[in-house]
C-alpha cells in the first residue's frame, strides 16, 4: 500500500472514530502533498511523499521554539502531537551517532580536510540521509569535524 493510500485510510478510520485532531493532521498532510502534486504537476511516489511530510514536521518544530519564547505552551503541546502523527508515516530518523558514523565515512570517501570541503561533503550526505535525518544535524556534525 502506497503512502498516500495509507494516510487517506488513516483519515477515514480517524473520521469514524470521531477523533478530531488525528483528522484534522492527516487532512492537512494530504493537501500538502496535493498541492506539491499540483504545481509541480507530478504525481507524487512514497519518496516524494516523505519529503512534503518531513518538511510539515520541520516547520512545526521551528514553531515549536517561537512558541516557547512566547510562552504558548498550549501550542507547543499541540504542535508536539501533530508532529508525533507526522512521524509515524516517516522512516525511523538516524540517531546521532549513526549521523555522526555517516558524517566520518563521507568525509573520508570525499577526501575532505577543510571547511572548505563543506559544500562537497553535505552534498555526498544528503542523499545518504534523506528523510531520516535533519540538515541542520548533518551540517553541525560536519562543521565539527572539519574544523
Amino acid at each position: 500500500m502506497s503512502l498516500k493510500q495509507r494516510l487517506l485510510d488513516d483519515m477515514r478510520t480517524a473520521m469514524k472514530n470521531r477523533d478530531a485532531f488525528r483528522k484534522n493532521i492527516l487532512s492537512m498532510a494530504r493537501a500538502a502533498i496535493l498541492q506539491v502534486e499540483k504545481d509541480q504537476r507530478v504525481d507524487l511516489d512514497d519518496q516524494g511523499v516523505i519529503e512534503v511530510l518531513s518538511k510539515e514536521a520541520k516547520l512545526r518544530k521551528e514553531a515549536i521554539e517561537d512558541f516557547r519564547k512566547g510562552n504558548r505552551q498550549d501550542l507547543v503541546e499541540k504542535n508536539e502531537r501533530e508532529i508525533e502523527i507526522l512521524q509515524e508515516y516517516l522512516p525511523q530518523q538516524l540517531s546521532e551517532e549513526e549521523i555522526e558514523e555517516i558524517v566520518k565515512q563521507t568525509i573520508n570517501e570525499v577526501g575532505a580536510n577543510s571547511i572548505r570541503d563543506m559544500g562537497k561533503v553535505m552534498g555526498a550526505i544528503m542523499p545518504k540521509v534523506k528523510g531520516r535525518a535533519e540538515g541542520s544535524v548533518v551540517n553541525r556534525f560536519v562543521k565539527e569535524y572539519l574544523q
